[in-house]
């Protein structure tokens, strides 16, 4: 799933994909923001983000669409 952070005074979102479902990204959010804490979340190759909490503007998150490649939309 792809997930869209805002981060306060940065110009540029960060995106990321992640394994994690809409509702653990919540929780996990929730939880750091609640603790005054770091929010970390995994991404698909196997690396981490950690922004604190109260830095965090806006998280936009979206399901996984496979990629379109070529001029045609072929089913």
């Amino acid at each position: 799933m792809e997930v869209k952070i805002g981060i306060w005074s940065v110009p540029r979102e960060l995106v990321l994909e992640t394994d994690e479902s809409y509702e653990e990204v919540e929780r996990i959010l929730t939880a750091a923001v609640a603790e005054s804490s770091v929010f970390v979340l995994a991404d698909t190759k196997g690396g981490k983000v950690m922004i604190p909490a109260d830095k965090v503007a806006y998280l936009e998150v979206g399901g996984s669409e496979s990629r379109r490649i070529g001029f045609g939309n072929s089913l």
